[in-house]
């Protein structure tokens, strides 16, 4: 009888990882979790994107240093996040992306998030070489370039995507937070 159990427990237990392993090998074609890229967050952890695979994502690339465009792309973060539901913020990450890894260390990136309060579990920022960075802009299609050695120009993107890595929308320019923290929220009942 013992061994009976035995042999249905490793039975169960090999199906299992079975399932999980076609689940993980069944990502769509177009998803960023298919990126093989490695990032680093505030907190120093290194992780490739599909880390975050199960979560609707809420995405902006971004530089810490900026004076004009980044602010206002935080701001519009920080606005959608309040907008979404308490229900709904676990099964969300807002993650800002760098454009400038040489100055956006993983330090400077926690810095960063404590000082415009979000430190919350929510929020992830990533930081990686230039290469990964620039794979992951031409994803979003979001350009950006290098003009000063402390200036970037770049467009003003802020994308969803869902559970699965697949694109659902992108607001581009005067982004309507409303309209975002909607489709997040559909996003999010759809999972």
């Amino acid at each position: 009888m013992k061994y009976i159990s035995y042999l249905f427990f490793s039975v169960v237990l090999f199906a299992s990882c079975k399932e999980k392993k076609q689940k993980a090998a069944e990502l769509p074609s177009d998803s960023i979790f298919n990126l093989t890229s490695n990032w680093k967050n505030q907190n120093n952890d290194s992780l490739q994107l599909k880390k975050l695979q199960g979560k609707t994502l809420v995405v902006v690339m971004i530089y810490t240093s900026c004076k004009s465009a980044c602010p206002i792309l935080v701001s519009k973060m920080k606005n959608i996040e309040s907008k979404i539901s308490r229900n709904d913020i676990n099964n969300v990450s807002l993650v800002l992306v760098s454009i400038d890894p040489k100055t956006d260390t993983p330090q400077r990136l926690k810095e960063f998030a404590k000082d415009n309060k979000m430190d919350a579990p929510q929020w992830m920022f990533l930081t990686s070489n230039e290469g990964a960075t620039q794979e992951f802009a031409n994803v979003l299609s979001m350009k950006y370039k290098k003009i000063s050695p402390i200036e970037f120009s770049h467009s003003n993107i802020i994308s969803v995507f869902n559970a699965n890595g697949e694109l659902v929308s992108q607001e581009e320019g005067a982004i309507d937070v409303d309209k975002v923290a909607k489709t997040v929220h559909e996003t999010v009942q759809n999972s």
